[in-house]
């Protein structure tokens, strides 16, 4: 089983304590906690100076937030997969830490419960939201409505990338975390037709991977 070194960049020593327990616990990664960061400024120092499989990540941190650490890791070209773990209920902190590189966002209150979950996601290259987390656009289970004007964003982004309204409905299901089956069985098709429909829009967009596809969306304001 491959070793994969984790930074933990959080201020809150018993959280601390719970998440390494969890890494622990992962039958499938062996995840070596190699350095506790309480401080922005902690972490960027450290990964200036070594490079991680994995960042956990609070957005509240002294010294240097969560959001500016992410902005500078990426200004600098130091990007690692990151899962952002915050006790904010914001969509807009969402939106920002995505954009910014996070591979996953998942509420505090929650991780116990899907952190697990977020490791298996990133580590496969995926993007991760936690049940409860508010993706603006989609909403929580894609149920809430989106903001005043989305809509005139989106159709934009539609007609410019020749994104279906299939294609947006996969692209939804994916940034909500469900896998290929979970998506076919949502929308009544094939696992074939979805694996179709996610490679059609990498294409489009011209990326590569899951993550960048979620991130493209992202960038051209499709789930605002």
């Amino acid at each position: 089983m491959k070793r994969l070194d984790v930074l933990i960049a959080d201020d809150h020593p018993i959280f601390v304590l719970g998440l390494q327990t969890i890494l622990q616990q992962h039958s499938e990664f062996s995840f070596d906690v190699v350095q506790i960061a309480r401080t922005g400024k902690e972490a960027l120092e450290y990964l200036q100076q070594q490079p991680v499989d994995l960042l956990l990540l609070d957005l509240s941190m002294p010294e240097m937030d969560g959001l500016e650490l992410l902005k500078v890791l990426r200004r600098k070209r130091l990007g690692c997969k990151t899962i952002v773990l915050s006790m904010y209920n914001n969509p807009k902190l969402v939106k920002l830490a995505m954009k910014r590189g996070s591979s996953a966002f998942l509420y505090k209150s929650n991780a116990s419960d899907e952190l697990a979950r977020a490791l298996e996601a990133v580590m496969a290259g995926d993007i991760f939201l936690g049940d409860t987390v508010w993706l603006p656009g989609a909403g929580v289970s894609g149920q809430r409505k989106r903001r005043s004007g989305a809509n005139h964003l989106e159709e934009g982004f539609l007609a410019k990338y020749r994104i279906t309204k299939r294609e947006r409905e996969v692209l939804q299901l994916i940034v909500q975390g469900l896998n290929n089956r979970e998506i076919a069985d949502h929308l009544f098709i094939s696992e074939q037709t979805v694996h179709v429909h996610r490679k059609n829009m990498m294409r489009k967009l011209d990326v590569g991977n899951t993550a960048s596809l979620v991130r493209m969306a992202y960038e051209c304001q499709l789930l605002l």
